[in-house]
């Protein structure tokens, strides 16, 4: 039970660094004020009622257009390390003496101790089974 709460702890801290150090940005594509599409990892396609050009080259009247792309970018974290020069005395202490005391506690006995290896077992003075008449049918 141990082992595996340590494997998924292990797996969500993986997590939790992948994630906060990924960037991503979505984009909206707005039709007045209806938000018609959004996009994660590529452009947010149209409603197709983008104003395009005038249609005569003579013409000086446009229109405003009533689409709109907005896009939200998502930042993540760009430095990791953090520098071993910033760290005080005690600090430096602490560290020191988790890593050793972390690789010591994974030490295993050189051999396995068996504590009744030199004892005999005990003698049946008497068959407890007849004793108390408990037989297996």
């Amino acid at each position: 039970m141990k082992q595996r709460l340590h494997k998924i702890w292990a797996f969500v801290m993986a997590l939790v660094v992948v994630f906060s150090t990924m960037s991503f940005t979505i984009n909206m594509h707005y039709c007045g004020d209806t938000l018609v599409e959004t996009a994660l990892f590529h452009k947010a396609k149209g409603c197709g009622m983008d104003m395009g050009g005038p249609v005569t080259e003579g013409c000086t009247v446009t229109k405003k257009n009533c689409c709109e792309d907005k896009q939200l970018t998502v930042e993540g974290q760009d430095e990791l390390q953090l520098s071993v020069q910033n760290l005080s005395l005690d600090q430096h202490l602490f560290v020191a003496s988790f890593v050793y005391t972390y690789m010591n506690l994974f030490e295993g006995l050189s051999e396995t101790i068996i504590p009744f290896k030199d004892y005999s077992p005990p003698l049946v003075e008497r068959d407890i089974q007849v004793l108390y008449e408990v037989y297996l049918i």
